[in-house]
């Protein structure tokens, strides 16, 4: 039987998972269904947009890296939708959707009838779902990326029909109809077998020995640099880091020889931090309080999987994961923040410096991160709302090992990426 991506989707998220999905998100199995309907196709239309637009190279990446996903938890999710899935899936839409993922979630609850935070969840689950089920077809088949786009090709057809008309998501996504999204995958599909073609006439020709070799090995290379183009991926982007004013350390004295860090000697301004909600924060001036705040009251500040803010004042028992008891300030005041901010979305990430076992410290960046992600979790923030944690280990580290502590301090540090605001 053909592999035919619609219905395999249909198939896990079917009328058992709606009707689970409902009493969880506390809507109809009705309403639920018909959100679904909408967000397979329209996933499936951003896989064959991004694609499209010539980035098959980073779309064979998300693939990839969804190929390994258990999607058998769809099928049971009694106690929840699992939460390792929706940070994944929360990824996958940013780097589909970019920011206009908010919008399409809006979109299919107004079509739908459902809340928007529930067609957000549900597209959280999709994304991923969606690309596991391709990634595990690309494993299986040994798909590559010329392979993976043949194979979008062939179904966009089918995909494109299945998105509802009154989503309006040609509009959302910035083009004129969805088949010009048909067109340029089915330009692109050509081009790469066009290349591929002239790549094997050209081998052909040299082994006969023609005399116009010279001419068919120019082509060759001209076909090998336009595959080269057309199948390049993003190239990675720097990872940078939102400092505050007065950083202190909140990485102590650990066995991976991350040695404790003098707090800064300067006096510290106390100030007092206003949510919408009315909560008022003690905290420092330009302290993650401080600058969080700001960064989401600012309409022209973009979230962004780049831009980062270190926590100033949280501190680890000596050697492990464990949160220290002052450091729980901290930690309320930041659950407080995501409360009275309830569409932020963020990820928390861990870092070492240079110093020590390298993968000891990536362990024990990872460890902390997760303290931080519990921590934040027993402080009644929303799951939707926490997308993970990830240690990096010394991998941004900036300072050299043999550095003074002065500068690899900077280095060691907990922080917090605003994903969606």
């Amino acid at each position: 039987m053909a592999f035919d991506l619609i219905e395999t989707l249909k198939n896990l998220f079917n009328t058992e998972f709606a009707g689970k999905a409902a009493s969880q998100l506390g809507e109809s199995e009705s309403g639920i269904q018909k959100a679904l309907g909408g967000i397979i196709p329209t996933v499936l239309t951003g896989l064959l947009n991004k694609a499209g637009s010539g980035d098959a190279g980073g779309l064979m990446g998300l693939v990839r890296d969804a190929a390994g996903a258990d999607l058998s938890k769809l099928g049971n999710i009694a106690g929840g939708l699992p939460a390792g899935l929706l940070a994944k899936g929360s990824e996958f839409l940013q780097s589909l959707f970019g920011n206009k993922s908010g919008d399409i979630a809006g979109a299919v609850a107004s079509y739908a009838g459902i809340k928007p935070q529930s067609a957000d969840t549900l597209m959280q689950a999709a994304a991923p779902a969606a690309l596991g089920v391709i990634g595990k077809h690309a494993e299986s088949t040994g798909l590559g990326t010329s392979g993976l786009l043949e194979m979008l090709n062939s179904q966009k057809d089918k995909i494109l029909a299945a998105v509802p008309s009154g989503l309006g998501l040609a509009g959302l996504l910035g083009v004129g109809s969805l088949g010009d999204i048909g067109g340029k995958i089915s330009s692109l599909a050509g081009s790469l077998k066009g290349a591929a073609n002239s790549v094997d006439h050209s081998v052909e020709e040299a082994a006969s020995g023609g005399s116009k070799w010279v001419t068919w090995l120019i082509i060759a290379i001209a076909a090998i640099l336009l595959l080269w183009w057309l199948l390049r991926g993003c190239g990675a982007k720097e990872h940078t880091t939102v400092a505050t004013a007065d950083s202190l350390t909140v990485m102590e004295d650990t066995a991976s020889h991350m040695a404790p860090a003098a707090a800064a000697p300067v006096v510290r301004e106390s100030i007092k931090v206003t949510l919408p909600d009315g909560k008022v924060l003690d905290a420092y001036k330009g302290g993650i309080e401080d600058q969080l705040v700001q960064f989401l009251q600012n309409p022209n500040a973009a979230a962004g999987k780049d831009v980062w803010f270190d926590f100033d004042n949280l501190n680890f028992q000596t050697g492990s994961a464990q949160i220290t008891p002052e450091s729980q300030v901290q930690i309320n005041n930041l659950a407080a923040i995501l409360q009275a901010f309830p569409k932020t979305k963020i990820k928390v990430g861990g870092y070492t410096d240079a110093t020590g076992d390298a993968k000891k410290n990536k362990q024990l960046s990872q460890d902390r991160a997760t303290a931080v992600v519990t921590a934040l979790s027993a402080a009644n923030v929303k799951p939707v709302q926490l997308l993970g944690a990830e240690g990096y280990g010394s991998q941004f580290a900036k300072a050299a090992a043999d550095a003074p502590d002065e500068e690899r301090k900077l280095d060691r540090h907990i922080s917090v990426s605003v994903r969606e605001k």
